[in-house]
């Protein structure tokens, strides 16, 4: 009776109190025929008043809003996404995802849709939101910028960064005098419209700068060095003279502006000497803990917002406050990154694409609807390039840089990105732009962020001869294995097992361990922080192992695709990777994550009309070891990790004549490892493949304890327990998970190899 009670006393309880209630509401009723206000007549069916409830559920600005979010983060991940894969920087496809949401596109095309998900009532609240996700991103934009740098390397960087300013706002105030009488709004004074033009050309989008030199390594380089140094110096006075011309458009004379100049200059030194010790105290306190605590979090978000007010209240943008904010963080790489990963998935996810489609709303592309506009633009964008680019490649020349960093420093100085969109915003609501050279700006912010790639390709095409490529020496004969590894303890699984592979031939064998990370989820100032601690505990396991290994480190837009290329062009004999495995992996989302993916990416729509998707048809494999798996042209081996501790005990199954290439492995394990091998002939192979006869027989004369030749069909359960590691063809690995072999269930870590 005890096992009943609860269940008993659960169903009284709730049967009765929902009983009574049901007798309450009932006797209820006769109480509303008192009401004076109660109408007898019902003029809808329940039917009709469920849909018109729904409705007006769909109206509520609240349902709106969270509407537009989601179509929002949507459509600017996968633009995101589809520019990641040809090369661009995300955010250009996220700035795009906001003009295909505009009345550009959505708007021109789907009229009535567009007025549905962006009606004018909404505009505010997305606004509102807009500017909350620009404070934090400047916010970690400034804590991004290393002040440091400043300190050590600002001689030469500081002479091309504000070259890099001064010309191209002096082509942009003169472009301004032959533009104003047809494109300044009505009523604004010449001093405003040519400062905001002069502000507009001269921005350089330090995080998309720093991101592509991650990308393409240069970030380690002197010429690095000096790019970001340039972009740092760019960044904080282009910000300080935009807060200037803020108080100058505001106050409608540069004398006016005097008072607001001098409040914000009394601003930056309260900064400086009374909240940046304050903050460095509580750094200093907190800083060296794995966490930080939510009071200490409310301190410096405190602050943020009341900087931001200030600066707004004062007349020079909440944006400066956020930025100065950022600038004045405790300088400890540590705390500055885990504030940054509290903040930024919040600012760049989900409020900053917010940003980007509000700027798309306002962006009319149809508004440049004739020859002269264009010409306009076109001018524009020239004015842009040849102000910036070359600019600071002359003035990096002048400093005393080749031709080929001069040109590199102006291709990257060029990307204007996401800080361009910030400043026109800004003039676009002081009204001191008109929707026509708003869009025309917007254009140019596209047109130079997007060439930068392509410039940087075709400078080190022109300099190819002349430019000292650092190549790889590569002894004769000797073997090469590459390891990729994101989590550390599959990278030491990966290190024993290739040590296993070479461990008494080092002097003609090497071994390198790559890791490659994201490069929008790394910073400028912490990157060899970041790439130290990456290699730690592969570099302690080759100690243990006494095997000297190489270390490859490098930020990527496309890690399965940068894999594939380093292997390709390294000249290695072996690759091994660890095996990646979905989180949706066998439920309906992975499914139709699976099915959406194979529609959207454009190789596994090539691999399905030239045939190659059938080698992957009810594949094991996640995408990404798809994608390696596909595009590598030297052996792979993809390691299925059990917490491979030691490769003593190898089991190696033979299904097919094409497995041969498995018994060199073998080989290799027997002389270097002194493995024990036993090899299974499952269909009876080495009877009929001379080939195997032969490799099998010549194992079994020179090492005779470390091989044994098996045709049992059954395997039992505890020999598979015993076993250290399986290796398994690509294809014999697919069959088996095929027919659903019970060895599954008790096998051990495997080494999956495609020849």
């Amino acid at each position: 009776m005890k096992k009943y009670k609860n269940g008993l006393f659960y169903l009284a309880i709730t049967g009765g109190f929902t009983f009574l209630m049901f007798l309450i509401i009932h006797k209820g009723k006769s109480l509303e025929r008192g009401n004076t206000n109660w109408d007898k007549t019902l003029p809808h069916s329940s039917w009709e008043d469920f849909i018109i409830l729904i409705q007006h559920n769909f109206n509520h600005p609240l349902a709106i809003l969270l509407a537009q979010i989601i179509t929002i983060i949507i459509t600017a991940r996968l633009f995101g996404w589809v520019f990641k894969k040809i090369g661009q920087p995300t955010v250009i496809g996220e700035i795009i995802a906001g003009i295909a949401l505009g009345p550009s596109l959505l708007g021109l095309y789907f009229p009535e849709f567009f007025a549905e998900l962006f009606p004018l009532a909404s505009l505010g609240n997305l606004e509102f939101l807009s500017q909350i996700g620009l404070i934090l991103f400047m916010f970690v934009i400034g804590m991004e910028l290393d002040l440091n740098v400043l300190k050590n390397k600002a001689n030469d960087a500081i002479v091309i960064s504000h070259a890099s300013i001064v010309i191209p706002f002096t082509l942009g105030i003169g472009l301004a005098y032959f533009v104003f009488n047809d494109f300044a709004p009505d009523g604004v004074k010449f001093i405003s419209f040519s400062l905001f033009m002069g502000i507009a050309m001269s921005i350089t989008a330090f995080p998309v700068l720093a991101r592509i030199g991650q990308e393409r390594g240069i970030h380690k380089t002197k010429l690095g060095a000096i790019v970001i140094t340039c972009a740092a110096a760019d960044d904080i006075t282009a910000w300080c003279l935009l807060a200037v011309v803020i108080a100058i458009v505001k106050a409608g004379t540069f004398v006016s502006a005097l008072y607001v100049i001098f409040l914000a200059f009394l601003y930056v030194l309260v900064m400086l000497f009374m909240v940046k010790p304050f903050l460095k105290r509580i750094g200093d306190l907190y800083g060296s803990k794995d966490s930080i605590e939510k009071p200490v979090v409310a301190i410096f978000v405190l602050t943020l917002i009341i900087s931001s007010y200030c600066t707004e209240v004062i007349g020079i943008h909440a944006l400066f406050g956020a930025f100065m904010t950022g600038a004045i963080m405790p300088n400890i790489p540590k705390f500055r990154t885990i504030f940054i990963e509290k903040v930024e998935d919040v600012a760049v996810i989900l409020l900053l694409p917010l940003f980007f489609v509000f700027t798309g709303l306002k962006t009319q592309i149809g508004l440049i609807n004739d020859s002269y506009l264009g010409l306009v633009t076109v001018m524009i964008i020239l004015v842009a390039v040849i102000g910036k680019f070359f600019g600071s490649a002359f003035a990096a020349k002048f400093v005393g840089q080749s031709w080929k960093d001069s040109l590199t420093i102006g291709a990257l100085m060029n990307t204007r990105g996401l800080m361009e969109l910030v400043v026109l915003n800004i003039g676009l609501e002081l009204k001191v732009l008109t929707p026509e050279v708003f869009t025309m700006m917007v254009i140019m912010a596209l047109v130079t962020t997007f060439m930068t790639g392509p410039a940087l390709d075709g400078i080190n095409f022109l300099f190819r001869k002349t430019s000292k490529v650092e190549e790889i020496e590569v002894v004769p004969n000797q073997y090469r294995i590459l390891i990729s590894f994101g989590n550390n303890e599959k990278g030491k699984s990966l290190l024993r097992l290739a040590h296993s592979l070479v461990k008494k031939q080092k002097k003609n064998a090497t071994i390198a361990a790559m890791h490659l990370s994201l490069s929008d989820e790394m910073h400028s100032f912490n990157i060899d922080d970041t790439e130290r601690t990456s290699f730690i505990p592969i570099l302690e396991e080759s100690k243990l192992l006494h095997q000297p290994i190489e270390t490859i480190f490098k930020a990527s837009i496309d890690l399965e695709s940068d894999i594939a290329e380093t292997a390709n062009q390294g000249d290695y004999d072996l690759l091994l990777i660890g095996l990646g495995k979905s989180i949706f992996e066998g439920t309906i989302l992975g499914k139709m994550i699976g099915f959406t993916t194979r529609i959207i990416n454009p190789d596994r729509l090539l691999d399905k009309f030239t045939g190659k998707e059938g080698l992957f048809k009810n594949s094991p494999f996640d995408e990404r070891t798809r994608w390696i798996i596909s595009k590598t042209k030297m052996p792979l081996g993809i390691l299925v990790d059990k917490d491979l501790q030691q490769v003593h005990q190898v089991f190696i199954p033979i299904f097919t004549p094409e497995d041969t290439f498995l018994l060199d492995y073998a080989q290799k394990l027997i002389f270097n490892n002194n493995s024990n091998i036993v090899i299974l002939d499952v269909n009876g192979n080495a009877d009929s493949n001379f080939l195997i006869q032969s490799t099998i027989h010549s194992l079994q004369t020179k090492h005779p304890k470390n091989i044994i030749l098996s045709n049992e069909r059954i395997i039992k359960k505890d020999f598979l327990i015993q076993q250290d590691l399986m290796i398994i063809s690509l294809e014999s690995w697919k069959n088996l998970l095929d027919s659903r072999s019970i060895w599954l269930s008790n096998v051990p870590s495997v080494l999956i190899i495609k020849p």
